[in-house]
């Protein structure tokens, strides 16, 4: 009975502490605080019972729960979308704007490279590839934003017999969401041998991507959560190089992961 009543007291004081706070709700986690401000592209914050204030930018925050019960939602979160595979690469935007990708994960880098087959190729259709493949190389790293820093392009040249149109695209590719690094381990938990049945490449000279079914032995020696990233050290049949790898999305069912051996991308499904 005494437990009882300790635990409802507990559970009761909880409720009220929550009831006196507002709550920030991010991507990955909810932060009980005192909202002081909400900015153009940032919202400030004190913990409970501290007056420094902490900032975080809107593209993080997915809404906040004031303490009178009304709800904020914030469309720069809400708006992007999720990249559960490589073919989910449409949903990944592309921005020159540098304060959009403000709050958000960075991955790595990305490049492409597009050309006309003839001197008479259209520039557009050329620039559509060279996004389009630029698109392709963030969903491989589980990447859904991506900033561009540089364009650069060129129309034909010298007429018939001069040089084709051309699209050269660089740029830094970012998320909204990591995945969850301590759910990845509870559905691991202590299996160590997997198998791989599915492998995408990507090389930096191609226009696309290829994709085919596997049957290979991945092992999992450690997991190891490096600034939210999800990395494994582990070994894949064939692969005698490569021991670390990124985990860029996990289901109930499977995960991929990423690496690059020079000029080429690869993300491996691998089987839970």
């Amino acid at each position: 009975m005494k437990r009882i009543l300790i635990f409802c007291s507990i559970y009761f004081i909880t409720l009220t502490v929550q009831a006196q706070t507002d709550t920030i709700f991010t991507n990955n986690e909810k932060i009980p605080c005192v909202v002081k401000e909400i900015t153009g592209d940032a919202v400030q914050y004190s913990f409970l019972g501290e007056e420094l204030r902490n900032t975080i930018y809107k593209n993080a925050v997915q809404k906040i729960v004031f303490k009178s019960g009304r709800v904020q939602i914030f469309a720069e979160a809400t708006s992007y979308k999720k990249i559960n595979s490589i073919s989910d690469y449409d949903n990944v935007v592309i921005t020159q704007v540098e304060g959009e990708v403000k709050g958000l994960f960075k991955l790595g880098d990305a490049s492409s490279k597009a050309k006309g087959t003839t001197v008479m190729s259209n520039q557009e259709r050329v620039k559509e590839r060279a996004y389009r493949k630029l698109k392709i190389q963030a969903a491989f790293q589980g990447a859904n934003v991506i900033y561009l820093t540089d364009q650069r392009g060129q129309g034909n040249k010298g007429g018939r017999y001069g040089s084709s149109t051309e699209t050269s695209l660089t740029g830094v590719v970012y998320t909204n969401q990591l995945p969850s690094f301590e759910q990845f381990k509870r559905q691991v938990g202590t299996k160590q041998t997997f198998e791989a049945i599915q492998e995408a490449e990507l090389y930096s000279s191609s226009s696309d991507y290829t994709q085919r079914d596997i049957s290979k032995s991945f092992k999992l020696t450690s997991l190891t959560n490096e600034n939210g990233l999800i990395l494994i050290n582990g070994s894949l049949d064939g692969i005698s190089k490569y021991s670390k790898f990124r985990v860029v999305s996990f289901t109930k069912d499977t995960f991929s992961i990423f690496y690059e051996d020079k000029s080429t991308a690869y993300n491996i499904m691998i089987k839970m």
